[in-house]
C-alpha cells in the first residue's frame, strides 16, 4: 500500500565551498598554481590581472597623448556601451566555440625584434638507451640482438635483471614469435654484463660486485681477496660477521680492512650512475618563511599562496544585459553566466580563506616553537600535537592536519616539512615534559660518537638514556633507532 508522509531529519552536509576549501588546503604552493590555471581555463568568468609592466606601458601611452582625441574616444566608448548587447555579442557563438577553426584562434603578434625568453630544460638518455647504443656496436645475429633488447628492457632502475631467464623464453615466444633457449639468453646476458657501466645486468648484489671486481684493470692482493670473500663468504660479509671470515679465509685483520675498503668503492646500483642529466631535480618551494630580525621572528607567506584573482568584467556586463531578457535564449544565457560568476566568486573566497588559514596555523606553530625557531636547536623543540594548534587557532584537527602534511617552512637554518615539528611528549625523571624528537636527537648523537669497533647495543643505549634522566624501554629505543634509519649494533661495526 502506497502512502505519503512528512519527515524531518537532521543531516550534516558539506557545502561545495567547504569541499573546495578542504581540497585547496591540502595542496602545496606549486600544485595551487596549477590548480588556479586549470580553474581559469575551465571558467572564463575568472581571470588573473595582467602584469604591472603592461599596465604601466598603457598608462605611459595615455599620458603622452595630449590631443583632444581623447574626449572623442570617450564619447565613442559611451556610445558603444549604449548599444544593444545582442548586437555586440551572440551567445550562440560562445556555445559553439568548439566549431571555431584552429587558424582563427592562432595569433602571430611577435616581432623579430622582440626578446624571446625560453626556459631551458634538461634532457638526457636513460641507461637502457645507453645500453642499446652499445649493443648496436657489437657483432650479433638478429636473434641475439632481439634477445639483448629483451634483456635490457627487463632491467630495473638500479640495473639489475629481475626477470628469470626461463620466463624470458616465454616472453620472446609470445611477444616476438622468437624461440630461444635458456642457454642462448644467458650467453647474450654475458655480453650485456660486459657493457658499461660495470655491474649492469647482474641478477643479485653478489654478482654485481663480482662483475665490477673482475673488470678491474690492476688487480692487487686486496682485489683477489675481495673476490674470494664475496664468492665464498658473502652471507658472513653482509652480516658483518668478521670473526668468522677471519677464521674461514685465514687472513689477517689488516687484509680484511683492505678488502672492505675495495668493496666500499664499488657501486651497488650501477644503473643510477649512467645518466645524471636524465633525472629531474626536485626543488622544494617553501610555503612559509620565518626570519629572525633583530631578535624578532617575522613570518611571511609565499606569494604563490596569495594570487590576485578577479571576476571578468565582460561577464558582469553580460549578466546585467541578460537580466531583463524575456525570451528563453536570454534566460538560459543569464543562468549560464550567473553560474560561472558564482563559481568564480566561490573560488576566490576559497583562495582567501586558504591564505588566512595557512597564516594563522603557521603563526601558531611559530609562537609555540619560538625557542626552536630562534636557535635552531632541535633539543629546544616542545612536545606538540595537532590538537594543541587546533585549540590555539580554533580550527578542527583535520584542518590542521591538511595544512601540516604537505607544507614546507623556510627557516634561517634550513627548510623543513611542517609535520616534522609535531611530536609526542615524554616525561623525564625530574617531571619535565620533553619532545620525542629531542630524545631521537640525543640518541643519534650517542651513536655518532660511539666506538665503531664496539658499537653500542640497544640495551647500552637504554642505560645511557636512563642515566640522563630519560626513562624509556629498550623496545622504544629500538623503535626510535629504526625511525632514524640506523641499523643494529652488529651492522654498524667497523674494523
Amino acid at each position: 500500500m502506497l502512502n505519503q508522509r512528512l519527515q524531518q531529519k537532521l543531516l550534516q552536509k558539506l557545502s561545495p565551498q567547504q569541499i573546495l576549501l578542504m581540497k585547496l588546503l591540502q595542496i602545496p604552493s606549486m600544485a595551487l598554481e596549477q590548480r588556479i590555471k586549470q580553474e581559469i581555463e575551465e571558467n572564463p568568468a575568472l581571470e588573473m590581472p595582467e602584469s604591472d609592466d603592461n599596465n604601466q606601458d598603457e598608462d605611459d601611452f595615455g599620458e603622452m597623448d595630449d590631443s583632444p582625441a581623447g574626449s572623442e574616444d570617450e564619447a565613442e566608448s559611451d556610445e558603444f556601451k549604449e548599444s544593444s548587447p545582442e548586437d555586440e555579442f551572440d551567445f550562440n557563438d560562445y556555445l559553439d566555440e568548439d566549431e571555431i577553426p584552429a587558424y582563427r584562434m592562432a595569433a602571430n603578434n611577435m616581432s623579430p625584434d622582440d626578446d624571446q625568453r625560453e626556459v631551458p630544460f634538461a634532457a638526457g638518455t636513460s641507461f637502457q638507451e645507453f645500453l642499446i647504443s652499445q649493443l648496436g656496436l657489437i657483432e650479433l645475429t638478429e636473434k641475439q640482438y632481439q634477445i639483448g633488447l629483451t634483456i635490457i628492457g627487463n632491467l630495473d632502475d638500479a640495473g639489475y635483471l629481475q626477470r628469470d631467464p626461463d620466463a624470458m623464453t616465454d616472453d620472446l615466444a609470445f611477444s616476438q614469435n622468437l624461440e630461444a633457449t635458456k642457454e642462448e639468453i644467458l650467453e647474450v646476458l654475458k655480453v650485456i654484463q660486459d657493457l658499461d657501466p660495470p655491474g649492469i645486468g647482474a641478477r643479485n648484489l653478489q654478482e654485481c660486485l663480482l662483475i665490477q671486481l673482475r673488470r678491474q684493470e690492476h688487480k692487487g692482493r686486496e682485489i683477489e681477496l675481495a673476490e674470494i670473500i664475496l664468492e665464498r663468504h658473502f652471507d658472513e660479509f653482509t652480516r658483518k660477521h668478521y670473526d668468522k671470515i677471519l677464521k674461514k679465509a685465514r687472513i689477517s685483520e689488516e687484509d680484511l680492512k683492505g678488502v672492505i675498503q675495495e668493496i666500499l668503492k664499488l657501486n651497488p646500483k650501477p644503473g643510477d650512475s649512467v645518466s645524471e642529466t636524465s633525472r629531474l631535480n626536485n626543488y622544494v618551494i617553501p610555503d612559509f618563511s620565518v626570519r629572525n630580525i633583530n631578535g624578532e621572528l617575522e613570518l611571511t607567506l609565499n606569494s604563490r599562496n596569495a594570487p590576485e584573482l578577479r571576476i571578468n568584467l565582460s561577464y558582469l556586463d553580460m549578466l546585467e544585459a541578460y537580466s531583463d531578457a524575456k525570451h528563453n535564449k536570454g534566460k538560459e544565457a543569464m543562468l549560464f553566466v550567473k553560474q560561472k560568476i558564482d563559481s568564480a566568486k566561490w573560488f576566490i573566497d576559497a583562495i582567501k580563506q586558504r591564505q588566512n588559514t595557512l597564516y594563522l596555523t603557521m603563526r601558531a606553530i611559530m609562537e609555540y616553537q619560538e625557542d626552536y625557531f630562534r636557535t635552531g636547536d632541535e633539543t629546544r623543540l616542545k612536545p606538540m600535537i595537532l590538537k594543541d594548534i587546533a585549540e590555539k587557532v580554533s580550527l578542527d584537527i583535520s584542518t590542521i592536519s591538511r595544512v601540516a602534511n604537505s607544507k614546507y617552512v623556510q627557516a634561517p637554518f634550513g627548510t623543513f616539512l611542517l609535520k616534522t615539528f609535531f611530536s609526542e611528549s615524554m616525561q623525564k625523571d625530574s617531571g619535565e615534559e620533553v619532545s620525542t624528537r629531542e630524545i631521537k636527537k640525543i640518541l643519534s648523537g650517542f651513536i655518532d660518537t660511539e666506538a665503531k669497533d664496539k658499537p653500542l647495543t640497544d640495551e647500552q643505549l637504554t642505560e645511557i638514556l636512563k642515566d640522563k634522566g630519560y626513562n624509556i624501554a629498550r623496545r622504544t629505543v629500538a623503535k626510535y633507532r629504526e625511525q632514524l634509519n640506523i641499523p643494529v649494533a652488529r651492522l654498524r661495526k667497523e674494523l
